[in-house]
């Protein structure tokens, strides 16, 4: 992705191959606003929509350096040695990669919650053995996996492709080559176009909504502008370099390449990610507008924006762009709004300022050193160390991400709560008793322990299926992962659009046979962040807190409450904890995170118990005792990842303070 030619300075002349090309700085130009454009990109700079096309760029850059050195390889020795060159790549490219990946998974271990480590494990060996790309596109196929914040090693799958090129594509080189004797440009020509076309169709083909992640992940889905990059080096390597190019053919590569900037920064600027023109062309012209810009440079590198792109600035950041593209998405998730109390151009600051020192101290003492040491280049030699470090970097990640032990559950004395006063205990609670049954002794249950329900979303889910079990309780957990009670399909989730997971449109029919199936006692109610984000109503993205919306989710909340005591159950609402599932790239908060919504659905709440005779339970105060978000409450961590509970939160400190509670009000009622 970020190679460059054998011969990278002048100043420094390295002997790593016999074959080098001319070292043009422009190229090291094109590399660095490619990485800019993905730093600005990620850090929420609002100009550069398109700024993910900077991959595409490295693409391009990379397919024409690849041919390059292969077809001078063969002009020079009638050969191509892919034994070296496959040991140059890998003296290349694994040493920063390798760091950032041990890296990465040692500090996860002490920022991931626990049961994060596991993807996080699959995610450091896809990067090792480069199948990053087919990894990200199906990340654990699960509700959590699929809404989980990005993995720190999300980025790694373009270097997954382009690992895969470098051992696919010599291959195809040198057979083409065997093969085509008289005519081995056109058939390279042949191959590349052919190649291209494929890659193109098959990327319309994918893209629809059902398999948007293939689309974009996909090695044969982004080929285009790697074969595009390599079909360039095969037109340039007859007689249109340097000299040997007419005026006539400079001015026209020229007029070229102003198009092609021009083109390249609109998309840069304009583009989405959720545009599907991208995959139906739109992909393909960046990747030509960066050809042209490219030919223009190489065959012209004295004009005016080949000087330009030869700047020292630029070139220097050309330089170390491969260090900055493998540190800039785990810096850029280690440093959040959250932990450095940061957003916007500050945070951007301090994020590109660490990304380059990191980048720039890993070139100089890792990968400079190692890919120009002469004790490396032993033919035996890179090889077998690089296999070494590899297999060790995958039992490091392997080790590091193993999950550390749940400690045990706090202790929970239910007597107290348990035990129905006598008659005598008071008169509120004798006059209760003379008139309603207590609800373990309604009449028509079915006999057995005190019975408690958890309903709800995934929030729901976590805290019902970690809740410890209870040798006095019989406790269901019957949340549903993705799925609230507002049931308007058109949804803005995360700033994308999103619609209702299947089934999702229909949960009171579920509910409903919940409650036949348990006959609860009690029934909890626990509601969070799907009826707090956008939707569409008639016509019209709305939220909680404005009037007409809150009138629908009154009416879905007043069903949910007669659905859950159809068979005698007393409700109990959880006020819905604030959350910090993911922030946005410029650090702020996205609008279902916002305190201020959780408050107006926490009143809508309070005020469906007043109406129904609910019973409310603070579950927001006691896991935000401060009044906003936290990680940890109670001396453990209660979020694993801003949204959901953790097993060791629930078991030690959710569960010691709400199954009291409810063990009280299946025995006495809303009042107990």
């Amino acid at each position: 992705m970020y190679d460059r030619p054998a011969g990278v300075s002048r100043r420094v002349p390295v002997p790593s191959s016999p074959f080098s090309l001319a070292y043009s700085p422009a190229l090291d130009g094109v590399r660095a606003l490619a990485v800019g454009a993905v730093l600005l990109f990620h850090g929420g700079v609002a100009v550069l929509g398109g700024g993910f096309l900077g991959v595409d760029a490295f693409f391009v850059l990379s397919g024409f350096l690849i041919t390059s050195l292969l077809l001078a390889e063969y002009r020079g020795s009638g050969r191509i040695d892919l034994p070296a060159f496959w040991a140059r790549r890998a003296r290349r490219l694994l040493p920063a990669l390798l760091l950032v990946l041990g890296t990465v998974v040692v500090v996860g271990r002490g920022t991931s919650a626990p049961e994060e480590l596991p993807a996080l494990r699959l995610d450091a060996l896809s990067a090792v053995a480069y199948v990053a790309n087919w990894r990200m596109m199906d990340r654990g196929g699960g509700y959590f996996a699929e809404t989980a914040a990005p993995s720190p090693l999300q980025h790694t799958w373009s270097l997954a492709i382009e690992e895969q090129f470098y051992l696919l594509w010599p291959l195809l080189v040198v057979l083409v080559l065997a093969l085509a004797r008289h005519r081995r440009r056109r058939a390279l020509l042949a191959v590349c176009g052919a190649g291209a076309a494929g890659s193109w169709i098959a990327a319309a083909v994918l893209s629809g909504p059902a398999h948007a992640d293939r689309a974009y992940y996909g090695t044969d889905t982004r080929a285009a502008a790697l074969l595009g990059g390599a079909a360039l080096a095969v037109v340039l390597t007859r007689g249109t370099a340097g000299r040997d190019a007419s005026p006539a053919l400079r001015r026209l590569l020229g007029a070229a390449a102003a198009v092609g900037a021009a083109v390249t920064a609109g998309l840069w600027i304009g583009a989405d990610g959720a545009d599907r023109w991208l995959y139906h062309g739109g992909f393909v012209v960046a990747a030509l507008a960066v050809m042209a810009v490219l030919a223009h440079v190489v065959v012209s590198p004295g004009a005016p924006m080949a000087r330009l792109l030869a700047v020292a600035p630029l070139v220097w950041l050309g330089r170390i762009s491969y260090g900055v593209y493998l540190w800039h998405w785990p810096l850029f998730q280690w440093l959040s709004a959250d932990r450095t109390g940061l957003t916007g151009p500050g945070l951007l600051a301090v994020r590109v300022t660490a990304t380059l020192a990191v980048a720039a101290a890993s070139y100089v003492l890792v990968e400079r050193p190692l890919r120009h040491a002469r004790w490396i280049r032993r033919p035996a030699f890179t090889p077998g160390l690089a296999g070494a470090t590899t297999a060790a970097t995958a039992v490091v990640a392997v080790l590091a991400t193993v999950p550390p032990p749940v400690p045990p559950a706090a202790a929970i004395d239910l007597d107290q709560a348990l035990t129905v006063p006598s008659a005598g205990a008071g008169p509120r609670t004798r006059d209760a008793a003379m008139t309603t049954p207590p609800p373990a002794q309604r009449p028509g249950r079915r006999p057995g322990k005190p019975r408690i329900s958890i309903f709800g979303d995934s929030v729901a889910w976590s805290l019902g299926t970690y809740l410890p079990e209870q040798s006095r309780l019989d406790i269901e957990s019957r949340g549903v992962q993705g799925c609230g009670i507002a049931r308007l399909p058109e949804i803005r989730y995360i700033g994308f659009p999103h619609t209702n997971y299947p089934g999702c449109e229909t949960w009171d029919r579920r509910w409903r046979r919940n409650v036949r199936q348990d006959d609860p006692d009690v029934a909890v109610i626990l509601l969070d962040r799907w009826e707090l984000m956008d939707r569409k109503l008639d016509g019209r993205y709305r939220h909680v807190g404005q009037p007409d919306y809150d009138a629908y989710l009154r009416g879905e909340l007043d069903l949910a409450i007669r659905t859950v005591t159809s068979r005698g159950a007393v409700p109990v609402l959880l006020t819905a904890p604030y959350t910090r599932r993911a922030e946005r790239p410029d650090g702020g908060l996205w609008p279902e995170d916002q305190p201020q919504r959780v408050d107006a659905w926490n009143a809508l709440l309070k005020d469906a118990a007043r109406r129904h005779g609910a019973a409310v339970l603070d579950l927001n105060r006691r896991v935000c005792p401060d009044g906003e978000f936290t990680w940890r409450a109670g001396g453990v961590r209660v979020r694993g990842d801003g949204l959901h509970f953790t097993p060791d939160g629930v078991r030690r400190h959710i569960a010691p303070w709400l199954l009291p509670h409810l063990a009280r009000i299946a025995v006495r009622g809303p009042q107990g």
